[in-house]
């Protein structure tokens, strides 16, 4: 596969759009453009440990979920544009202000520029780097990444098709992204814990998923596939109740609330029968939307 701008074919969505004129899909040329670099300390505890996760958070979306926290990032392009020096730079930087690993959220559509940066860094980068997506990637993007990417960090959000369409217009978001978590599981080949640091991941796949207000029963057969589908003990779950409205939720009468105890306690429940107890459970008091980072261009 050709890491390229031109035609642009990085997401699945093969928009194929020569991102040197116009923008993609994704609403991003190809110009990397970033909306906030800092210590991060709300991710899972293997990543943000005590020191926190140095978080780069890139503008633009492959997925666009109607329900996206970070829309400012994802549907309105917030953000700064950087060179691809000024990238690595920034990488170093959160390295030097103690950061457990880089942390690279939504990156996929900077594919090019990012591999190009962290070649620059990598002389001088000890820790390792972290992947955060939606899971709607192509096994090729993926494959693309090996040797650069240490720990993946995918969501798997919808078993259902029709959901997947209606929310983020991807009716073929489970069969790709379950095929894309397969290629992290190969290439990580497990996991693998700091051996100073026992707490914190240096190698392997979080498998994210969060339960949508409504749709328990679609977390049940995402829970069951990935039970049956990927090698036990070569990656952790994380089950996230966070969710809250945002952006275009209101347009959806039955996802513009959050879940409920009830909702979360069964979803929960299908977890620890299926025996799928590596990894996290949040607290139903996660959904918060001070959760959400400020995107104030910090340092960019």
């Amino acid at each position: 596969m050709n890491i390229t701008y031109s035609p642009c074919e990085l997401c699945p969505r093969r928009c194929g759009a020569d991102r040197r004129q116009t923008a993609g899909f994704c609403g991003a040329g190809d110009t990397v453009k970033i909306a906030r670099a800092a210590l991060h300390h709300w991710e899972e505890p293997c990543i943000s440990g005590t020191a926190g996760s140095g978080t780069v958070f890139f503008s633009g979306c492959t997925l666009k979920c109607v329900y996206c926290q970070n829309y400012r990032l994802s549907h309105e392009n917030f953000g700064k544009e950087i060179s691809v020096g000024r990238l690595a730079e920034i990488f170093l930087e959160l390295q030097e202000q103690g950061a457990h690993n880089i942390n690279l959220v939504t990156a996929t559509h900077y594919l090019p520029s990012v591999l190009e940066a962290l070649t620059l860094a990598k002389p001088k980068l000890h820790i390792p780097v972290v992947y955060n997506c939606g899971g709607y990637e192509r096994v090729e993007t993926i494959r693309a990444l090996e040797g650069f990417v240490d720990i993946y960090l995918p969501d798997l959000k919808y078993y259902d098709a029709g959901l997947s369409e209606k929310y983020s217009g991807a009716r073929d978001y489970f069969p790709v992204a379950v095929a894309a978590i397969g290629e992290m599981i190969r290439q990580t080949g497990g996991l693998r814990w700091d051996e100073k640091q026992p707490s914190l991941l240096e190698r392997g796949v979080v498998i994210r998923h969060m339960t949508l207000p409504g749709a328990k029963e679609d977390s049940f057969r995402i829970l069951e596939e990935i039970a049956g589908t990927f090698p036990r003990h070569s990656y952790l779950i994380s089950l996230m109740s966070q969710y809250t409205p945002f952006y275009k939720s209101s347009l959806y009468p039955e996802i513009d609330r959050r879940i409920t105890s009830y909702e979360y306690g069964k979803v929960v429940d299908k977890t620890i029968e299926l025996g799928l107890t590596e990894g996290y459970m949040q607290e139903k008091s996660s959904a918060k939307e001070e959760y959400t980072p400020p995107f104030n261009l910090s340092g960019v």
